[in-house]
């Protein structure tokens, strides 16, 4: 995992995003999934562009199947963008560098 993304799970979720004073792309993903493998270095990117300013996280929905329900992950990868503890937007599917970047832009203040 790349050093500006933070290794989520159903132990340390409300910590890291919930009670989070940044917004938060929380990426939603499991190691078959060739999708998320796909996106994976755009997320890493992103984290890397925007530090400071963003925190991205990973959730592997297979090792933290509690936090993937309660979000109701049915498809991924699925982008979780939070903002005060809140989802304020959500990305399915994998999408080119750019429509993450424009969805992350628009929630940072």
């Amino acid at each position: 995992m790349a050093d500006n993304t933070v290794d989520l799970s159903d132990a340390n979720f409300q910590g890291e995003v919930i009670e989070s004073d940044l917004p938060v792309l929380v990426d939603f993903w499991a190691p078959w999934c060739g999708p998320c493998r796909a996106i994976a270095p755009h997320v890493e990117a992103i984290a890397e562009e925007f530090a400071g300013r963003l925190k991205v996280g990973k959730v592997n929905v297979d090792e933290s199947q509690d936090t993937a329900m309660k979000f109701r992950i049915t498809s991924i990868p699925t982008l979780l963008i939070f903002r005060g503890g809140q989802v304020v937007d959500q990305i399915m599917g994998a999408k080119p560098k750019p429509a993450l970047v424009s969805a992350v832009e628009k929630h940072l203040a």
